[in-house]
């Protein structure tokens, strides 16, 4: 199934800011943000006054690739591919345009959407073109020849050698999609903690874990939490919620435009669904919550998405569904729409995260025995549930999204040494940290990470090293996500038992004096 394009979705093909004039006339850039379609007609672009037919236009395919648009169109069968994320630049012989603002039209038609009308303003700027490029190629930009112009215009520009940043050992090409202006590595230090013996739903057994920083103590400190979580039988970790969001607006004229609409949505949210999965074959379309203020309905569309993080994913789903709610919604006129209200709070601290969960919900949890915790950390399990209560208070008065000690230490470590999206530690660094004292007078532990954002299909996941490091994992191939989030749990919880125990026996400064991070 395809979905159908709203014509207020349809202005958001436009690129604004590419209208100039060139040579030979005119030229702007459209993109397809909607779905991969055959660009099968082409019947005239009007520019102000200017109404151009296919004969007088060209369309820039990419990488050098120029051709007239009536030729490209006739003698494609079945019309021309347009794939999603790629743009076309339509080059029009007509007359230069002044500047200002100028109205654009755009009549074309597109397999299966059928006939499409793009309607939109930009505007012509002079603008000196003196600025400091950085260098590239168009035909391939991953190329030796680009990577060594920029190697070497960095060091002109900065007046600086550089050695070991230009050092790799992966063919640069692998990158695409991944590094604009590719120029060389930064070269990040990666330890080894463990093994962690895990006993979870999907990690099971001992992991060897790689962690990537340039922080003195960290990979002591996890390695010192991981040895007694060891000797008491390993860590216990559950996956218990799975969602990825997208949160569009509509506008409305008044409150109860917007409370009638959100109405309709749950009553119609069998007729979305599959228009949000006809984008995808893996995510899945499981809740949408609508929240009312003043006279705007935030939707936070909810999704899971296999072994992908999904952000883009999830994206180009809510897209469809919104293109289609917009076209079928009879009831009062829907003002404006935004994708992104920036209430999913992607890559951002939120509370509504904590509660609702945002990527993978996992809980990781582990009983440390008293003989064993007193003998290694130094510490009682009375003396870790004192200050766990301490602490508590310290983190409420700070507005804190983390009661415990340091779980985006742990996370952030792994998330660089396996191709994660570093920014999501932001979201995945919230962590509710419970301890209590067992009947026997050993240390239960606990923490619930409810926004760990992670993936082993995807993103940075499949580069030279990141794969190699979740290799190190097992977490290469399919269905492989829950157990890496349950690793990634177990690692944190042993980071938390290790810096508490330090906190709490004083050991913490003459740690880092010890292992350097103070010289």
């Amino acid at each position: 199934m395809i979905f159908t394009p709203s014509p207020m979705l349809l202005k958001l093909l436009y690129t604004r800011g590419s209208l100039r004039n060139t040579p030979n006339g005119v030229a702007f850039s459209i993109k397809n943000r909607l779905d991969t379609v055959r660009f099968t007609r082409l019947d005239y672009v009007q520019v102000g006054e200017q109404r151009i037919v296919p004969e007088n236009i060209a369309l820039d395919l990419g990488d050098g690739d120029i051709r007239p648009a009536h030729d490209v169109l006739s003698r494609t069968p079945g019309g021309l591919e347009f794939p999603v994320g790629h743009s076309i630049t339509f080059h029009l012989t007509a007359t230069a345009l002044p500047e200002g603002i100028h109205p654009i039209r755009v009549q074309f038609a597109a397999d299966p959407f059928g006939d499409m009308l793009v309607e939109v303003e930009d505007a012509i700027v002079q603008q000196a073109d003196n600025r400091t490029r950085i260098p590239r190629q168009s035909q391939d930009d991953y190329s030796e020849a680009a990577i060594q112009a920029r190697q070497r215009f960095a060091e002109e520009f900065s007046g600086q050698e550089f050695k070991h940043l230009k050092h790799y050992s992966f063919d640069a090409h692998t990158l695409q999609g991944n590094c604009e202006h590719f120029t060389g590595v930064a070269q990040i230090p990666v330890g080894l903690a463990g093994p962690l013996r895990m006993n979870g739903e999907y990690a099971q057994g001992d992991f060897l874990v790689p962690m990537a920083t340039t922080e003195g103590t960290l990979v002591a400190s996890y390695n010192r939490g991981i040895q007694v979580l060891n000797l008491c039988g390993g860590v216990k970790c559950t996956v218990i919620g799975d969602a990825m969001q997208r949160a569009p607006v509509f506008v409305f004229d008044d409150a109860r435009g917007a409370r009638d609409f959100g109405r309709w949505v749950a009553e119609t949210i069998d007729q979305i669904r599959p228009e949000a999965e006809s984008t995808s074959s893996v995510a899945k379309l499981q809740y949408i919550d609508t929240y009312l203020a003043n006279k705007f309905a935030y939707l936070r569309f909810n999704f899971s998405t296999g072994d992908a993080a999904g952000q883009n994913m999830v994206g180009r789903a809510t897209f469809a569904a919104c293109s289609w709610i917009l076209d079928h919604y009879k009831g009062a006129p829907v003002r404006h729409f935004y994708l992104e209200s920036n209430f999913a709070t992607d890559k951002k601290a939120s509370q509504i995260n904590v509660m609702r969960t945002r990527g993978k919900r996992v809980v990781a949890e582990c009983v440390i025995k008293r003989d064993i915790l007193q003998q290694r950390m130094r510490v009682t399990p009375e003396q870790l549930a004192y200050h766990g209560q301490v602490s508590n208070v310290g983190a409420f008065l700070s507005g804190a999204n983390n009661n415990g000690a340091h779980s985006a230490n742990g996370i952030t470590a792994l998330f660089i040494a396996t191709g994660q999206d570093v920014a999501n530690v932001s979201e995945s660094s919230a962590g509710v940290l419970y301890s209590e004292v067992t009947k026997e007078g050993d240390l239960y532990l606990s923490i619930t990470i409810p926004s760990l954002i992670v993936a082993t299909h995807g993103g940075g996941t499949g580069l030279a090293t990141q794969n190699e490091c979740l290799r190190m994992l097992g977490c290469v191939g399919r269905g492989t996500v829950n157990k890496f989030a349950e690793i990634v749990a177990g690692v944190v919880l042993a980071g938390e038992l290790s810096l508490g125990s330090a906190i709490s026996s004083s050991d913490w400064v003459s740690s880092h004096e010890q292992y350097g991070r103070n010289r």
